[in-house]
């Protein structure tokens, strides 16, 4: 459960409003409503999280504790989450161990061999929660817009998605914006782009234009090799042609995160 979640839910359990958490938090209400909705873009200070515990009568640190996991890089929490793979594994390995004694039939058990045949070693990553994949940003769905990557580091934002099943390290996610591309994306959305994927004709992309003039979301057609069609799925919206020069990146959708509900 996420700070923002923990905090609404304890406030209500405890029947009081946001006017008086944000009172004794010494915070404004507008703030407290941003991080119980995760809109904050960043933890609250320590000092902030110290007068919430008491406000909310938690445990101290508690909050603390979730803030610092929070911040903590990706490359960091999946390195952490991948060694405590490895630690489950060992354990069930020592158990079997212990269960099984030293020989089998007179034949001595063969450690590596006992461990391959708990986990195979390629399944560490089926056992984490996933690769962290960071939100950057919103992408239109309609025509180009202004877009920035907020000038973070690789792998650093403000938001991040857990995604189990992609392997690229540079995987980035957006916010759809707009309705080009309903019905099979919708305002609100969260889309995941592949930039070590080579799109293929037909592929919904995240697209790039030269000269700073935004990028737009996309069903992507290579009609010739000196021009690009950006192709809505919406027939509302008409299709865009770029000569090729014009289109400095296009990186396939490998996954959706469908908004089910406001």
């Amino acid at each position: 459960m996420e700070l923002g979640e923990i905090l609404r839910e304890r406030r209500e359990n405890l029947g009081l409003t946001q006017d008086k958490v944000a009172e004794l938090a010494g915070i404004s209400k507008p703030y407290l409503s941003n991080i119980e909705t995760g809109r904050a873009k960043n933890p609250p200070t320590d000092g902030v999280l110290e007068n919430l515990e008491r406000a909310l009568q938690l445990e101290p640190l508690q909050l603390m504790h979730l803030a610092d996991f929070a911040r903590t890089p990706p490359f960091v929490m999946n390195e952490y989450e991948t060694r405590g793979v490895e630690l489950t594994r060992l354990r069930k390995v020592v158990k079997e161990f212990i269960t099984r004694g030293v020989a089998v039939d007179g034949q001595e058990i063969d450690i590596d061999q006992l461990a391959d045949s708990i986990r195979p070693t390629d399944a560490v990553q089926d056992e984490t929660y996933g690769t962290v994949i960071p939100i950057i940003n919103k992408i239109a769905a309609g025509y180009p817009t202004e877009f920035t990557d907020l000038d973070y580091p690789p792998g650093i934002a403000d938001e991040y998605l857990r995604i189990p099943t992609i392997n690229d390290p540079q995987a980035f996610a957006t916010y759809v914006s707009g309705d080009s591309m309903a019905p099979r994306y919708n305002d609100g959305d969260i889309v995941v782009f592949s930039p070590n994927t080579s799109p293929v004709s037909g592929d919904d992309c995240f697209v790039r234009l030269a000269e700073d003039r935004g990028t737009t979301f996309k069903r992507f057609y290579q009609d010739d090799n000196d021009t690009v069609r950006l192709q809505p799925i919406n027939n509302a919206y008409p299709a865009q042609l770029y000569p090729q020069n014009d289109i400095t990146g296009i990186w396939p959708a490998v996954y959706r995160v469908e908004k089910l509900r406001s």
